[in-house]
């Protein structure tokens, strides 16, 4: 899965470059203005095809990430537990590059990837945000009791993403957006099983 990831990233930042040096080197490369407009379908990123949930999923779903590794980076200092700390490594080793692709996608829909990704911004939107309290609370607690309630707390995180993803893949329009819903609605959902027999153990 991290392979396809990681192709996927590499494929998505190339061609944003690409983008980037087609339009700030075709006009200059000729003196002739006509030769601007063959640029101008490739550089909407219109090829692609996307619709208002593909920019929304994005927009949404890179605070709802961003949380998951914060989450994730509370894990070193406050659990004992091998197990929570491999897979608070596994989830922030996913949803890092996760994040970044998204962001290259915005990027390529001439969307600002840091508009409106503040947790307030589209709190409505995104499901199973962990609430301040919860999150002040998960900091001050250690040992079994941390482990407990930060596993309850990622399960419920996960079960957001899993939603906000389906949506994607029933409303969304772009190819690469919709292989990504797919990937972690796969990953997520693996992880919401192996967390409740965690807990239930």
């Amino acid at each position: 899965m991290s392979t396809l990831i990681t192709r996927l990233a590499a494929a998505l930042v190339a061609f944003a470059a690409a983008l980037l040096v087609s339009s700030c080197s075709s006009p200059a490369s000729d003196g002739h203005t006509d030769h601007e407009h063959p640029d101008e379908p490739v550089i909407t990123g219109e090829p692609a095809g996307y619709n208002a949930d593909d920019v929304a999923f994005a927009t949404n779903m890179i605070p709802h990430h961003e949380q998951a590794v914060e989450l994730s980076a509370l894990v070193p200092e406050r659990s004992t537990n091998p197990e929570v700390q491999a897979l608070a490594e596994q989830i922030s080793a996913a949803q890092g590059p996760e994040i970044q692709i998204m962001k290259v996608l915005l990027v390529q829909w001439k969307e600002n990837p840091d508009s409106g990704t503040g947790h307030e911004a589209h709190g409505a939107e995104m499901h199973g945000m962990v609430d301040e309290a919860t999150m002040t609370r998960l900091k001050s607690l250690s040992g079994a009791e941390f482990d407990t309630l930060w596993l309850q707390s990622m399960i419920s995180h996960h079960e957001g993403a899993v939603e906000m993803a389906k949506a994607e893949l029933a409303n969304g329009e772009n190819v690469d957006a919709k292989r990504l819903a797919q990937t972690m609605v796969d990953t997520q959902q693996a992880e919401i099983n192996q967390m409740n027999q965690m807990l239930g153990g």
